[in-house]
């Protein structure tokens, strides 16, 4: 792995799950409105998706590496719900040579926490 200007090569690692989990369909809205932190049923609401299908989606994106559980929160029926936030903001596919290879442009705590402080 080699760092470029706020970018991380990857050339290492399992390109075919991120890759997959990338195809799926809505991961890409799913890491769009996971930029602040949410849970499944918010990322559901949000992009107008069964829930079932959102939870799919998060277990690949999670198994991916390009989502996480920042932690639990209480829902609004009082049941104990993950809350989750995308781990990237850019990625970069390259296909030049004999297997993909990924740049990412990861998001840092401190960015995290100045999103999270504009919002109260």
């Amino acid at each position: 792995m080699t760092s470029r200007g706020g970018w991380t090569d990857q050339r290492d690692g399992e390109p075919d799950a991120l890759l997959s989990a990338l195809g799926s369909k809505y991961s890409a809205e799913i890491l769009c409105a996971a930029e602040t932190p949410k849970s499944a049923q918010a990322l559901s609401d949000d992009i107008e998706i069964p829930i079932a299908t959102c939870y799919r989606r998060i277990e690949e994106l999670v198994d991916a590496g390009l989502l996480e559980c920042e932690g639990r929160t209480l829902s609004k029926e009082g049941r104990r719900t993950n809350i989750y936030r995308r781990t990237l903001d850019e990625i970069e596919v390259d296909f030049s040579a004999d297997r993909p290879q990924f740049s990412q442009k990861r998001r840092t705590a401190a960015k995290n926490q100045l999103q999270d402080s504009s919002r109260d």
